[in-house]
């Protein structure tokens, strides 16, 4: 399907060699710890869908299929709390639209074609962190490829250890393992919230989902925290002229 199929052990092999002549090992480092990182958040991810549950195929095979953590976290997280599968799909689609402004910052690194299809597959938000930070076109693919396969191969593994774990270890929350990607998701975010006016907006979304919880479904008040998105206006860049 979608020919797929003449993706080659050679052409792995010849791709894995051009990738290795165009990064340097400092780029290559960083690259393996954000795969080791995404593969330790995929345990996490793994073992509270069993425990919630979810069969131990499910997060494998929606970790290889979808591959956005937020995503399936959320979906997870919406259905085991007692909310609609639907409310939960339209939840993690919702997270997963800032992939069309993603496609419109690195459409000349994803190919055309099937290698088109498989660049978009790989999108998130590491692989186009460490696209965009290169110069030149040459390496900005050979970032976004090396860093989009190795999530490929370290998020569902890393689910399927969870999954794993999951089913032996009934309890998660006596791991920690439930706190890890709320942990990780604050570690991103906080340093962005010295900007006042994303700080004010974040704020009015947690009131607002807070407000929602008292009377909404599961899964409904996320949703209505995006209501508070109007609040945040971004401050232009200063031209030339200003910043002199």
């Amino acid at each position: 399907m979608f020919g797929l199929t003449n993706i080659t052990p050679l052409f792995i092999i010849n791709s894995m060699r051009s990738l290795a002549r165009t990064l340097d090992g400092g780029l290559w480092r960083d690259i393996a710890l954000v795969c080791l990182a995404v593969g330790v958040i995929g345990v996490s991810y793994g073992a509270i869908a069993v425990t919630s549950g979810f069969p131990w195929w499910f997060p494998v095979l929606m970790g290889a299929l979808v591959l956005a953590a937020s995503s399936e976290f959320l979906f997870v997280g919406i259905v085991a709390a007692g909310g609609s599968p639907i409310a939960a799909l339209l939840a993690a689609l919702l997270v997963n639209a800032r992939h069309l402004p993603f496609g419109l910052a690195v459409p000349d690194v994803l190919g055309r074609g099937w290698r088109g299809l498989l660049g978009t597959h790989l999108m998130n938000d590491e692989t186009v962190v460490f696209a965009i930070a290169q110069d030149g076109l040459p390496r900005k693919r050979a970032a976004y490829w090396a860093c989009g396969l190795g999530i490929l191969a370290c998020w569902p593994v890393g689910a399927s250890l969870g999954a794993l774990l999951g089913s032996v270890v009934h309890d998660t929350d006596a791991l920690g393992l439930d706190a890890m990607f709320p942990a990780v998701i604050m570690a991103l975010i906080v340093p962005a919230m010295k900007d006042p006016k994303l700080r004010r907006t974040a704020l009015a979304g947690v009131a607002l989902a807070l407000v929602g919880t008292a009377f909404l479904p599961p899964g409904l008040p996320v949703l209505l925290a995006l209501a508070a998105l109007p609040l945040f206006t971004p401050t232009a860049a200063p031209t030339e002229g200003a910043a002199r």
